[in-house]
């Protein structure tokens, strides 16, 4: 049992994690960039497990569209920003871990200082631009990105380090202005916003762990009306 104020907090977690691994994920640093519909999933997920540094970023608040499918929003909770929801959520689940919380947008001039003390950022954006962004200055603090997408009811994820070509392999070469993906016409459905923010979570604690198959340099994709679930190589 890990020492804790809660004691058996951690109990459900071994053998599936052995105490040292438990320990390392208490002394784990991991950036949330959007905690909306991705996010707030991950926050979740993160916070239950015992990563014990989380710093939780997004500029939007909520509004009535995001109740189908963002865990975070409640109906008091309009016009609530959502990165303080993502804070207040993660103290309520757990005390113990360290939650810097900033209310801001992310673009190539903040991006850098915002993860550069991480040792990974989890990329749960919806905007394509701002990944390529965040490449860039995760490539600058040599740490890697966990990336999901999601529209309707299918979900990506993949996995980047430094010095891979990452979304280049997906979207493409950024040479024109790219916006956001596909699900501004699909929608976004609950049930895949929080199957993806759990693959995402699994491939965090697979890269702070260092076990496990990670999906670098490949793309996973699900599609859940069909129960279609390919990964390709991406290189």
């Amino acid at each position: 049992m890990v020492t804790s104020k809660f004691g058996e907090r951690y109990d459900r977690n071994f053998n599936t994690l052995s105490l040292k691994e438990q320990k390392r994920l208490g002394a784990s640093k991991v950036a949330v960039i959007g905690v909306g519909g991705l996010g707030g999933g991950v926050c979740e997920m993160l916070a239950r497990v015992g990563v014990g540094h989380l710093t939780l970023i997004d500029g939007d608040s909520f509004e009535a569209s995001n109740l189908n499918r963002q865990l975070l929003s409640e109906e008091h909770l309009i016009g609530t920003p959502k990165a303080q929801a993502a804070k207040n959520r993660v103290n309520a689940i757990n005390s113990e871990v360290i939650v810097k919380h900033l209310v801001e947008y992310v673009d190539e001039s903040n991006l850098y200082e915002r993860i550069k003390d991480a040792d990974l950022v989890m990329d749960c954006l919806d905007a394509i631009d701002t990944r390529f962004m965040l490449q860039k200055a995760a490539q600058k603090a040599s740490i890697p990105i966990v990336s999901g997408a999601i529209a309707g009811v299918t979900g990506q994820v993949t996995t980047i380090f430094p010095g891979d070509k990452g979304y280049e392999l997906i979207y493409g070469q950024k040479s024109r202005k790219q916006s956001k993906g596909v699900e501004t016409m699909t929608g976004n459905i609950a049930y895949c916003a929080l199957f993806v923010a759990a693959l995402q979570s699994s491939e965090c604690l697979k890269i702070l762990l260092d076990r496990g198959d990670i999906l670098r340099n490949k793309l996973l994709i699900a599609e859940l009306w069909t129960n279609t679930f390919d990964i390709m190589d991406l290189v």
